[in-house]
C-alpha cells in the first residue's frame, strides 16, 4: 500500500540567479496536520510561474521516497529533505513506471487524477544546486508526475493512497516523459498517449506535433503539409553561405529599394516557399561582417531572387545597401529560410501588412497570382501616403489576375483621389473589415511593425477570425521566453562585457550583434545573454528544445549532450559553444 510521507508548501519568492531574479514556488518544507487540498493547489501553496506549473491540470506535484533515495546515492548527497524537488505530496510507493496517465487515486478525503509528468524546467536545479538536474530527470526516468484533484479534501501525512482508477491503455509515467523528451518514439504509444482523456493539454499538442512530424513528408507547398503553432521549415537548399551577383537595384519608394540577385555561374537557383527570407552577409568597412535578413518579395524565377529592403535611420547595413551597393557587385547569401508561408488550404486568404511589412506577403501574392488559385484573396495593406505606397502598382495589377481578388489600401496621411475606391484614409479595424466584407473563415497572414501586428490580430479576432488561424511574421528577435524570470527593463542588444574573446566569431543575425567567442561563457546561450539578446529557454539543459535555434552557417560542439539530437541545421544554444564561426537565427 501507498503511504503520503510528506505534504510540503512554500510561497513563491524572489531568488537571486545569474544576476537576475526569478520568481519561484520551488522552494516548499513539510507542514504538520491535516491541509485542505482545492482545485488549483495545496493550502499555504503557491507557484510563481502559472504558464508552466500549476492550474487545474498541474496542481499538486509528485515526488517518491524511492527517488530521493537513488538521488542521494547517484548524487552523493545526505541533505536531500523532502519537499526539496518541488513536489507537494512526498510518497512512500507510486513509482513513475508503475503509474499510469488517467490513473486515480484517493488521499485523506480527496481524490486525484494523474495528468501529466513533471514539466522539465531549470527551477529544480537551482533549488538543488545541480544545474543539469532537468536533464538528469528525464535521462534517469525519474520525472515524478502531476496530479489534478477531482474531489477536494484534506490530506495529511500518513494517508494510505489507495487506486480507485485505471487511466486507458497504461502508459506510465516515465514512458510518457520519454516520449516526449526521448528519440526513437513508438508511433504507437503516441497514438494511445492521444487516446488518454486525462493527459493536460500541453502534452497533446506536442504530442499532436510529434505524431505530425512522423507522417510521411510532402514536397513544400503541396497539400497534406502539416501546419500549426509549431511549422515546420524544410532543410536549407545549401549549407552556410554562397556567393552571389547583384543584378540591379530598383528604387520603389523614397526609401525603399528592391536588390535583383543573381548566381555567379548561370546555374539554376532553387525555389523559396512563399513568405520566406534570404540572409545577407557584408563587409563594411574594417569592422566584422554584418548579417541581416530581408524578406523575398516575388516568386523566385530560376535565376533571380529578390529582396526588398528599407533604409532605416541610422541603419548601417540598410544604409550601405542603399548608398554602396550597386549592379555587379558580390554579396554572401544563405539558403531561403522561414516558417511564414503560404499554406495548403481551400480556405480565404487574408494578406495582411504595413509598410515594409508588405515584402513576404507580396511573394505569397505572387504564388497565388501564377497559380491562378481560386480562393478568394484579400490584399490589406496600410501606408502613410502614396509616395510610401511601396509595390502599388505592382500589387494592384496582382489582384486584378486573381480570381477573387480585393484590394484594400489605408493611407494614415493622405485622403485618397476620387475614383479609388479601394483606398482609405485611416487604419484598418474590425468595423472597416466587416464593411469591406472580409470573410472570418479566412486563413490571415500578417507583417508588420510589432505594435500593428498586435493591433490588426484584436481586430482580426474581434472581427470573427480563429486565434489559430492569424499567423504573424517577426522581423526582429524573437519574443523571449525566460521562465519565471521576474521583467527587466529592455535593453538593446549589444557587445558583451568583458575582455574581447579570441575564439571563433559568432553572429546572431535577426539581432545585428557579431563577437568572438570566449571560453568565459558556458554555452552560446549565455553569450546571447551576456549581449542582452532576447533568448527562449526553459530546461537549460538540452531536455524541452524550447531554445532550438536555426544554424545558419558553421558548427557546433555540445558540451551537454542534448537528450535528444535537434533537427538537421538546428542547434541548442544552452548547451552548446561554437567549434567555428557560426551564424544563428537570434
Amino acid at each position: 500500500m501507498a503511504t503520503l510521507l510528506s505534504v510540503n508548501v512554500g510561497i513563491p519568492k524572489d531568488v537571486s540567479w545569474q544576476g537576475r531574479t526569478v520568481h519561484t514556488g520551488a522552494w516548499k518544507a513539510p507542514v504538520q496536520g491535516p491541509r485542505m487540498v482545492r482545485r488549483l493547489n495545496v493550502d499555504g501553496d503557491g507557484q510563481g510561474d502559472l504558464a508552466g506549473h500549476g492550474g487545474e491540470i498541474r496542481a499538486v506535484l509528485v515526488y517518491q521516497l524511492d527517488s530521493y533515495r537513488y538521488w542521494r546515492a547517484q548524487l552523493g548527497r545526505d541533505d536531500l529533505a523532502f519537499g526539496m524537488f518541488g513536489e507537494n505530496f512526498t510518497v512512500d510507493g507510486l513509482p513513475d513506471d508503475d503509474v499510469c496517465i488517467g490513473d486515480r487515486y484517493r488521499i485523506g478525503e480527496a481524490e486525484f487524477e494523474v495528468t501529466q509528468p513533471r514539466v522539465t524546467c531549470y527551477r529544480v536545479g537551482l533549488r538543488l544546486g545541480e544545474p543539469t538536474m532537468a536533464s538528469l530527470l528525464v535521462a534517469h526516468h525519474r520525472p515524478g508526475f502531476y496530479l489534478r484533484v477531482i474531489t477536494e479534501g484534506h490530506v495529511q501525512a500518513g494517508d494510505e493512497i489507495t487506486l480507485t482508477g485505471k487511466g486507458p491503455h497504461r502508459l506510465s509515467v516515465a514512458d510518457t516523459d520519454a516520449l516526449l523528451y526521448l528519440p526513437d518514439r513508438d508511433p504507437a504509444k503516441l497514438s494511445e498517449a492521444l487516446d488518454i482523456p486525462a493527459l493536460s493539454p500541453g502534452w497533446q499538442q506536442s504530442f499532436r506535433e510529434l505524431a505530425a512530424a512522423q507522417e510521411p513528408k510532402q514536397e513544400a507547398g503541396r497539400a497534406g503539409e502539416r501546419s500549426g503553432t509549431r511549422q515546420t521549415e524544410a532543410e536549407p537548399q545549401w549549407p552556410g553561405f554562397r556567393t552571389m551577383r547583384v543584378a540591379r537595384v530598383v528604387p520603389e519608394t523614397p526609401t525603399i529599394s528592391s536588390i535583383y540577385l543573381d548566381t555567379t555561374d548561370g546555374t539554376a537557383l532553387p525555389e523559396a516557399r512563399p513568405g520566406q527570407y534570404l540572409s545577407i552577409r557584408l563587409s563594411i568597412g574594417d569592422t566584422d561582417p554584418a548579417v541581416r535578413s530581408y524578406s523575398l518579395s516575388s516568386t523566385p524565377a530560376t535565376d533571380t531572387y529578390r529582396i526588398s529592403v528599407k533604409h532605416e535611420p541610422h541603419g548601417r547595413v540598410s544604409g550601405h545597401i542603399h548608398d554602396t551597393l550597386r549592379a555587379g557587385d558580390l554579396v554572401d547569401i544563405a539558403s531561403p529560410r522561414g516558417t511564414f508561408v503560404l499554406e495548403p488550404s481551400t480556405r480565404p486568404v487574408l494578406l495582411v501588412s504595413a509598410g515594409i511589412g508588405a515584402t513576404p506577403v507580396l511573394a505569397m501574392l505572387h504564388k497565388l497570382a501564377a497559380t491562378r488559385d481560386p480562393r478568394p484573396v484579400w490584399w490589406i495593406h496600410t501606408t502613410h501616403d502614396r509616395a510610401h505606397h511601396a509595390f502599388a502598382a505592382e500589387t494592384h495589377a496582382l489582384v486584378a489576375e486573381l480570381r477573387d481578388g480585393h484590394e484594400c489600401i489605408y493611407y494614415t496621411r493622405e485622403t485618397p483621389r476620387p475614383g479609388e475606391p479601394h483606398i482609405t484614409r485611416g487604419r484598418p479595424t474590425a468595423r472597416s473589415l466587416t464593411a469591406n466584407g472580409v470573410p472570418t473563415d479566412a486563413d490571415a497572414y500578417v507583417c508588420g511593425p510589432t505594435v500593428f501586428m498586435d493591433d490588426l490580430r484584436h481586430h482580426l479576432t474581434e472581427h470573427g477570425l480563429r486565434p489559430e488561424r492569424i499567423h504573424t511574421e517577426q522581423f526582429s528577435a524573437l519574443p523571449a521566453i525566460n521562465p519565471g524570470v521576474t521583467s527587466a527593463t529592455a535593453v538593446r542588444p549589444h557587445q558583451p562585457a568583458g575582455p574581447t574573446g579570441s575564439g571563433p566569431l559568432v553572429t546572431f543575425a535577426r539581432s545585428g550583434i557579431t563577437t568572438p567567442w570566449s571560453p568565459a561563457h558556458t554555452s552560446l546561450l549565455d553569450l546571447a545573454e551576456a549581449c542582452d539578446i532576447p533568448t527562449r529557454w526553459s530546461c537549460r539543459t538540452g531536455v524541452c528544445h524550447t531554445c532550438i535555434t536555426h544554424l545558419m552557417a558553421g558548427d557546433v560542439a555540445y558540451t551537454l549532450p542534448p537528450l535528444e539530437p535537434p533537427e538537421a541545421g538546428t542547434v541548442l544554444v544552452c548547451c552548446s559553444e561554437p567549434a567555428t564561426e557560426v551564424v544563428l537565427d537570434l
